[in-house]
């Protein structure tokens, strides 16, 4: 099944490798885009709850749609933090390539591979696990 999208995005990627700059942000763009792609695509346009499109902070992990703090509420502990670089008005910060892998993984554990009935790739696992310990 082509996904040309997909594919230039991932070529890109791989043509800057070796240029020194981190591809990590960029590479779970290319993970949420590859979501949008395969039919999955998080929905970050406004907050599922109170419809606002300023102060999103959250996503819901059963819709993947954006949810801000305040329309989180006591739910708040139940959803995925959402890296503000997602939302294309930020630099990644310390915790953010982590907080958006295990963003984007979480989609794809469930709505790609899962659905395949295959688990997700060992080294998306260890690129996801080498993250988390950067921040540690």
């Amino acid at each position: 099944e082509p996904h040309p999208l997909a594919y230039a995005g991932l070529a890109a990627l791989l043509a800057r490798i070796g240029e020194g700059a981190s591809l990590a942000p960029d590479y779970v763009r290319w993970e949420a885009a590859l979501l949008a792609e395969l039919g999955y695509g998080l929905d970050l346009s406004a907050c599922a709850v109170t419809g606002r499109r300023e102060g999103l902070a959250h996503v819901s992990p059963r819709t993947g749609r954006a949810v801000t703090a305040e329309g989180a509420g006591d739910w708040a502990g139940r959803l995925l933090p959402l890296p503000p670089f997602l939302l294309g008005n930020a630099q990644a910060g310390p915790g953010d390539v982590a907080a958006g892998l295990r963003l984007t993984g979480h989609f794809l554990a469930r709505d790609v591979f899962g659905l395949a009935h295959r688990p997700t790739p060992a080294a998306r696992i260890r690129l996801a696990e080498r993250a988390e310990a950067e921040n540690a």
